[in-house]
C-alpha cells in the first residue's frame, strides 16, 4: 500500500537548527528537524531567555556501532544559539574495527550572532570506533563558544582508553567577506587516539595518556567572547611557573590569611590548591584571534568541576547566552 504522505527528503541521522531573532528581539528557532538516531528538543522557553536552548540528543543515550550523525546549524544576524546535552555522549562498541561511528557538524555563525555549544564529554566505550568532525564558519563579528571533551571510558568498569580508535577536528573559518575575499582558516584543531601500535616497543594508548583520564578543549572567538578569553589567559599567566616557590616565610604566609584576601583573590587560591590536589593541568593560547584552551585531569568529576568553575567565575556564558548554558 502506498504512503499517502510525501517521502522524507533527508537522510538518516541528519539534522538542522536554524535560529533566528525574532521581531520582539528575542532569539528563536526557525527550523528544526532531525532524522533517527539524532535528536533534538527545544524546550519552551520564557520571553526572557537570552539565547535559545537545544538539547543535542541520541535515541537510548548514545551511538551505535556505524551511526551517522549530520547536523547543520545555521544563526542569523544578532541571534544567540545554546546547544547542550543531558549527559554523557557513549559511544557503544562497534563489532568490527572497520564499522566507524561517525558525527559531523557544520555551523555557520551570521554578522553579530553567537554560538555556544557546551556538552558533556564524549564517552567512548571499550572496542568502540569514533570519528568527530566539527566546523565553524563565522562572520567577522560573530562569536562562538565551543567545548570538546573526551573521557577514558567507563571507569568503573575499567576502561581506561579501551577503545580501538578516537579521531576528533575542529576547524574555525572565517566567512567570504563583502569584498569577495575567501574564508580564511583560522583554527585546526585535531586529536587521533589510536590503540593501535606502530611498534611493539612504543607506548600502549593507555600508558601514553599517563593516568589521564580526561581531556578537553575550549575554543573561544568573537567580541562577545573577548572577556572570557581574556579571563583565561590571565590566569594561565598567573600559573606558578616550573620551579616556582613561594619564599616566604611562614609567618608571612599566615599573616596573608589574618589580613584577608579578595573574593577573586580567594577564589584563585581554592582553585589553584584544586588543580594541584586533583593532578588537572591545562595551557591556554591566542591563536588568530581564537582563545583556544586545552585540560586534562586523571577524573572526569575533577575535569567537570574546573571547567565549571573558571565559567562560572567569569560570568560572561550566563551573562549572554542565559543560566541554562554553563
Amino acid at each position: 500500500m502506498n504512503s499517502p504522505f510525501p517521502k522524507s527528503s533527508s537522510a538518516a541521522g541528519e539534522g538542522k537548527i536554524i535560529a533566528r531573532l525574532q521581531p520582539d528581539g528575542v532569539s528563536g528557532l526557525e527550523t528544526i528537524t532531525y532524522q533517527y538516531p539524532l535528536k533534538l528538543i527545544s524546550p519552551s522557553k520564557p520571553a526572557e531567555d537570552k539565547s535559545v536552548l537545544v538539547f543535542f540528543l541520541s535515541y537510548g543515550g548514545g551511538l551505535v556501532g556505524g551511526d551517522q550523525v549530520d547536523l547543520s546549524i545555521q544563526v542569523h544576524p544578532q541571534a544567540k544559539l545554546t546547544i547542550v546535552t543531558q549527559g554523557h555522549t557513549k559511544v557503544f562498541t562497534s563489532t568490527k574495527p572497520d564499522i566507524v561511528t561517525r558525527q559531523t557538524l557544520r555551523a555557520q555563525v551570521a554578522s553579530g550572532g553567537a554560538l555556544c555549544l557546551l556538552p558533556d564529554p564524549v564517552q567512548p566505550f571499550a572496542g568502540s570506533v569514533y570519528e568527530q568532525t566539527q566546523i565553524f564558519k563565522l562572520a567577522k563579528d560573530a562569536s562562538l563558544c565551543l567545548l570538546d571533551w573526551v573521557t577514558q571510558g567507563r571507569s568503573a568498569r575499567g576502561e581506561d582508553w579501551s577503545f580501538v580508535r578516537w579521531l576528533g577536528r575542529n576547524e574555525v573559518w572565517t566567512l567570504p567577506g563583502d569584498d569577495d575575499s575567501g574564508g580564511r582558516l583560522l583554527v585546526r584543531d585535531s586529536l587521533i587516539l589510536d590503540s593501535a601500535q606502530a611498534h611493539p616497543q612504543m607506548k600502549t594508548l593507555r600508558e601514553s595518556m599517563h593516568a589521564i583520564g580526561i581531556m578537553g578543549t575550549l575554543i573561544l572567538r568573537g567580541p562577545l567572547m573577548k572577556s572570557l578569553g581574556d579571563f583565561f589567559l590571565a590566569e594561565f599567566a598567573a600559573l606558578p611557573r616550573i620551579g616556582a616557590r613561594d619564599w616566604r616565610s611562614e609567618n608571612a604566609k599566615k599573616a596573608e590569611v589574618i589580613e584577608g584576601l579578595s573574593a577573586a583573590e580567594t577564589w584563585r587560591r581554592d582553585r589553584l590548591k584544586m588543580e594541584k590536589d586533583s593532578g588537572l593541568l591545562w595551557s591556554a593560547a591566542l591563536v588568530r584571534g581564537c582563545v583556544v584552551v586545552k585540560f586534562g585531569a586523571p577524573e572526569v568529576e575533577a575535569g567537570r568541576i574546573w571547567i565549571g568553575s573558571m565559567l562560572v567565575q567569569e560570568g560572561s556564558i550566563d551573562e549572554i547566552f542565559g543560566d541554562h548554558a554553563p
